[in-house]
């Protein structure tokens, strides 16, 4: 059994989200990371990419899910970005985290969960 930690890391996108009349107005940057921890039953891997879990799969869907709907909080994106990782029953855990870089001249705000199965 192989046990490995795949991540997407600093995936910047545009998307709409937040609660506050600018936020409502106009998309703004979002950074989406995640660190999926995913169990192989194999004892060793073969250098194929369908032994492992696909993060294209995970960035294409990440995409789409942004480009689908305006989130009003960051905590129920990085739980719709969760449930997506949690689909392929390699993943034994996921870690997202998303911010919001461009809030604050001095800061980024941001959620992070983490979701075992």
């Amino acid at each position: 059994m192989a046990d490995f930690t795949t991540m997407l890391a600093g995936l910047s996108l545009p998307m709409r989200i937040g609660i506050h009349p600018e936020e409502l107005a106009a998309p703004q940057r979002v950074i989406i990371s995640v660190w999926l921890h995913c169990n192989y039953t194999a004892p060793t891997l073969p250098d194929e990419i369908a032994a492992v879990v696909d993060y294209d799969f995970l960035r294409r869907e990440i995409l789409a899910l942004a480009a689908s709907r305006h989130f009003n909080l960051q905590e129920t994106l990085c739980e719709a970005i969760a449930s997506l990782a949690l689909a392929d029953d390699r993943v034994q855990r996921v870690r997202v985290r998303s911010s919001k870089p461009d809030i604050y001249p001095d800061a980024a705000v941001g959620c992070e969960i983490d979701r075992t199965r």
